[in-house]
């Protein structure tokens, strides 16, 4: 008798047929004799997968991380995550082992950590500072190499990442080279005010977004400020605004426009371009635009063209076409007489997320930044010296390529459901309740038998689908048992994973709202890489998704780079163990701003991690908390105060009487409002202080002699707030 047959009729495993493990890599074996159906979908199952010695470098490749982590991440000899702070200029000496990091910060005080608690975003301003100065070096290259006459001048957008020490470290990095702020409303437009009151006075203070009265009032204070600020016409009824309230206050505007040009792209992130685009001029505006300028004596106030093809800019023909058709607009302004000085390309310059270099896809560009800004460079020359135009600055508004990289999610495992399927004796089960099936669900189980002995492999997994399902009508009239089900879905399911038609998938439950720090994913399916931080010099065994805490059944990642439905993954260790860590990469763009409070669970908690001399390479500069149960429910219009005044009263009421009860009650109340709502791990967390004021900071003066902060006792609410 076939071997397949032999298992459908005993419904258990052949001798010398280990199915123990289900779900790990590389597949089960088959039973002899039987071919294996082909699974065409994607799957992480690869061929360096069965490299006979596992090494970080076979991990480096199984996650790409030599492709979208370069030069930044890379793995190192211990099997974790390093990080090189100064990019492809980073001594080995000098980098960073994230795991290290981690440690740091969750371990509790009293053995030298911060007891932090996780998840949590780690910051590099070294690799921020880096990714500014290639930027900046690129465009200067192209420039000097093209003979191009005037300068590269970028700004960054801080819709993308609007954390007070991010914008502070980006105008700080880029003063020496003139690098401003883009605002897209009022408070973004107070916050770069203030910030560039310490930057480079010759730095641009671009002014987009929809404006009112408010707005062009507040860029116009702006200017009298000193500040170099330029003011965006998004809509032509926006002109009028900034005529009539400059002359009331007196202030002279350098006004830009944005033209809506005709080239766009397909990608998910082109819906802002074309002539249908949200933002922008027509041809037609431009010219009235131009025309009530000068009839107003302001048309030498017109010095900058603005336009913006769209996020992640797939190939640089496509970025060529787009800035070679704003050029000629910008040549037609200074004809028509404009005081035009600068062209702004918008943003657009996009970052690799999967490693793939491919021209095609939304979360990949085929080019980088040298070849992006030779292809800016070249695109405004060819157009200008052919209209014997003088180069215009090239300004740029890059967020997205800016803050990606120096941001890191980590995240720990918590606990993970096992995608093994139990034999029959596992459960107690056994052919008896096979036997005991009603007349026609005999029926469809001999027809199962018979298929195996035959070794009709796509006729065997027909008739257990079918068997299977009338199996499950019986249950819901009644007529079959739940013993009896289940004996079939274990029968089923083992003959599907026999014959290779299944890929069984592990389910790792994170300690994490990925609403809260991954929207993205969520809202546009767009994909980060994730990988595990550490344990990769060991050879993954588990193929997994990834699901967060929230109580939704869209909180889960079930798509990763590469076309992938899952993640190679180690198994969790047994308690004692160390947790296993994951981090989402190149996640520093918009993801903080965009996520929600969904079930409550408010954002991680942050460190800032800078490159140093010590003993662990790193130190960590500042450290805060995240947000406490206390504080996601006062965002939400509640009062922690009252809710813990209603608590005691209720104490009371219940007939806690005795005041070391009510006393402990009530501290056990307090620490509830003041812990983070995510889930403590382990006893090293446990005693974490969840208070925001509590952070571990250091001057850059003096970074190598760090200290923690002392913090005192939770706050106790004492009193009642009307």
């Amino acid at each position: 008798m076939p071997a397949l047959a032999y298992y459908v009729d005993a419904a258990t495993i052949p001798p010398g047929y280990a199915f123990a493990g289900d779900s790990s890599l590389p597949p089960p074996e088959t039973f002899s004799g039987v071919t294996p159906v082909t699974n065409t979908t994607a799957t992480i199952t690869s061929s360096v997968l069965n490299h006979p010695h596992w090494s970080p470098s076979l991990s480096a490749s199984l996650y790409k991380i030599d492709g979208w982590g370069a030069p930044y991440f890379s793995v190192n000899s211990s099997g974790n995550i390093s990080v090189r702070p100064y990019g492809s200029e980073t001594l080995p000496h000098q980098e960073i082992d994230l795991m290290k990091i981690v440690k740091k910060v969750s371990q509790p005080k009293s053995n030298g950590g911060l007891g932090l608690q996780l998840p949590l975003i780690v910051r590099l301003p070294d690799v921020l500072k880096n990714r500014l100065e290639s930027l900046q070096s690129a465009f200067d290259f192209a420039i000097r190499s093209q003979g191009y006459e005037s300068h590269y001048q970028g700004v960054y957008p801080v819709k993308c990442n609007q954390d007070r020490f991010v914008i502070e470290d980006i105008v700080e990095f880029g003063s020496s080279f003139r690098f401003g702020l883009e605002a897209g409303s009022k408070p973004e437009l107070l916050l770069t005010m203030s910030c560039l009151c310490k930057g480079s006075p010759e730095a641009f203070l671009v002014c987009n977004g929809f404006k009112d009265a408010e707005y062009i009032s507040l860029a116009l204070v702006a200017r009298k400020l000193a500040l170099n600020t330029v003011i965006v016409l998004e809509q032509e009824e926006e002109l009028d605004l900034v005529i009539d309230i400059s002359r009331k206050l007196g202030v002279l505007p350098v006004i830009g426009l944005r033209a809506k040009l005709r080239t766009k792209h397909s990608g998910h992130f082109g819906s802002t371009s074309g002539e249908k685009g949200k933002f922008g001029l027509t041809t037609m505006q431009i010219l009235r635009v131009v025309r009530k300028l000068e009839q107003a004596n302001m048309l030498h106030c017109l010095q900058l063209l603005h336009f913006h093809i769209g996020s992640q800019i797939p190939s640089t023909a496509l970025l060529a076409d787009g800035v070679g058709e704003a050029a000629q607009i910008y040549c037609e302004l200074v004809r028509l007489g404009a005081g035009m000085k600068v062209i702004d390309i918008g943003g657009g310059l996009g970052i690799d997320y999967d490693g793939s270099r491919s021209t095609d896809s939304d979360i990949s560009v085929g080019y980088g930044l040298e070849e992006y800004a030779a292809a800016v460079v070249q695109a405004v020359r060819y157009v200008c010296d052919r209209k014997f135009v003088k180069h215009p600055v090239i300004c740029s508004e890059s967020g997205r390529a800016i803050v990606s990289h120096h941001s890191i999610l980590i995240f720990e495992a918590v606990s993970a459901t096992v995608a093994n399927t139990p034999t029959m004796s596992s459960l107690g089960l056994g052919l008896q309740y096979l036997e005991k099936l009603t007349d026609e669900a005999c029926v469809g189980y001999q027809n199962l038998k018979e298929a195996a002995v035959r070794g009709e492999l796509e006729t065997c997994l027909l008739y257990a689908d079918q068997f299977k399902e009338r199996c499950v009508d019986q249950f819901k009239e009644g007529s079959l048992g739940i013993e009896q089900l289940a004996a079939v879905d274990v029968l089923c399911d083992l003959v599907s994973k026999t014959i290779g038609a299944s890929d069984p998938v592990s389910t790792y439950h994170m300690n994490l709202s990925l609403f809260t720090s991954i929207p993205d994913f969520w809202a546009i399916g767009q994909l980060f890489p994730i990988v595990p931080i550490h344990r990769l010099d060991q050879r993954p065994g588990v193929k997994g998704i990834l699901s967060d805490l929230t109580c939704d059944s869209d909180g889960k990642i079930d798509k990763f780079i590469g076309g992938e439905s899952s993640l190679a993954l180690h198994e969790l260790e047994g308690q004692g163990g160390d947790g296993y860590y994951l981090g989402m990469f190149l996640g520093g763009a918009y993801q903080e701003a965009l996520g929600g409070l969904h079930n409550l669970f408010g954002g991680p908690s942050v460190v800032r991690v800078s490159k140093s001399d010590g003993p662990h390479s790193f130190a960590v500069t500042r450290a805060v908390p995240g947000p406490s149960c206390g504080d996601v429910l006062r965002a939400m219009q509640h009062e922690p105060e009252l809710m813990f005044e209603a608590l005691k009263v209720r104490a009371e009421e219940c007939g806690q009487e005795d005041e070391l009860a009510r006393a402990a009650l009530s501290s056990s109340l307090i620490r509830s409002f003041h812990s983070m709502p995510y889930l403590v791990t382990n006893s090293s967390c446990a005693n974490a202080i969840a208070n925001n004021n509590a952070y571990y900071y250091c001057d850059h003066d003096n970074i190598n002699n760090a200290s923690a902060t002392v913090v005192g006792e939770d706050e106790q609410w004492t009193y009642c707030c009307g």
